[in-house]
């Protein structure tokens, strides 16, 4: 009977944004360790996002919902018997998650690191972060894992179209983060839309079927209503982007996209878009947090049309000089 090979388990169950920073370290061991399989555990709902990719061997999507679903996607880890797992969410829930797996080797942050304090006890070997960034972080924890060659590739699926797009080029916006806090006002969208008319653009804002009333009342923008494999298309279809410290934004970035950025409360030096096609504008007197709020931050609400406007013309000249 052939041998299995060892397995490498990644252990990043969401959010988006987060998920998608996590590739280059699937992507590094992938090339490092070609003698191990590497194995993804994932919330069902990211699935989309790393569906198909070559760096990946398995992926066992992680069902929360209800103890014998839980029971049957910790049995699945389990029955993998990974040499090696790396936790890149650290949290408590997967750290004792990647506990139960029962690898030889348990790879995260140590507890002053780890975005929740008692998870870096759960690992074997802990690991302090030097880089800024939390892609270069995340590069940081793989390679303490064995990952000796480094690569920044975000391998992307296709997507699939969904939804009507504009006819003509258009820029896409995503205007819902996962905190209203990082929100621009929905007011200026169509103030934007107004300015890109002239140069031949329209505005394009992609929302979840569920927050489609929320932009209704919009005049002179087209709403493009999708799942995540018809944000995928789109993004790649797009003349340009907008985005705001959300997943949509670090999509456009991987693929990158020329774009603009909002930043007001969160750090896009930790937190920004990765790779140099897309211009960061951080609200003016902008003080970083994290803390959840439900209001739309102050300093987002300094960041004007016109700032927006000219940035993304920048953005698109160069990228129509570099083409």
């Amino acid at each position: 009977m052939k041998t299995q090979r060892p397995a490498i388990l990644i252990i990043r169950l969401s959010a988006m944004g987060d998920i998608l920073s996590t590739l280059p370290a699937a992507s590094s061991l992938r090339k490092s360790c070609p003698e191990h399989r590497i194995v993804w555990t994932i919330s069902p709902k990211w699935l989309p996002l790393i569906e198909g990719n070559p760096d990946i061997d398995e992926i066992v999507p992680f069902h929360r919902n209800g103890l014998p679903n839980l029971l049957a996607s910790l049995g699945k880890l389990h029955a993998i018997r990974p040499e090696i797992a790396i936790d890149f969410q650290t949290l408590i829930y997967t750290a004792a998650i990647g506990r139960l797996a029962r690898p030889r080797r348990f790879y995260g942050w140590d507890a002053g690191y780890s975005r929740e304090f008692l998870a870096g006890y759960f690992y074997s070997h802990r690991i302090r972060y030097r880089s800024e960034h939390v892609v270069d972080q995340n590069l940081e924890l793989a390679a303490a894992a064995g990952a000796a060659e480094l690569v920044r590739e975000f391998r992307i699926p296709a997507g699939s179209p969904e939804g009507a797009l504009p006819a003509g080029p258009f820029v896409l916006a995503n205007p819902f983060a996962g905190w209203a806090a990082k929100e621009w006002p929905l007011a200026n969208y169509p103030l934007l839309a107004e300015a890109l008319k002239p140069e031949g653009l329209a505005l394009a804002l992609n929302v979840p079927p569920q927050r489609r009333q929320e932009v209704n009342e919009l005049a002179g923008v087209h709403i493009h209503v999708s799942s995540l494999p018809g944000l995928i298309d789109a993004t790649r279809r797009a003349a340009a982007v907008l985005g705001l410290d959300s997943g949509p934004l670090h999509l456009a970035a991987a693929l990158r996209k020329p774009g603009v950025a909002l930043y007001g409360p969160t750090d896009p030096a930790r937190n920004g878009p990765y790779g140099g096609t897309v211009r960061v504008i951080r609200g003016a007197a902008a003080r970083t947090s994290h803390k959840r709020r439900k209001q739309i931050d102050p300093s987002m609400k300094t960041i004007t049309v016109d700032q927006v406007h000219d940035a993304l013309r920048v953005v698109l000249n160069t990228a129509g000089s570099h083409a």
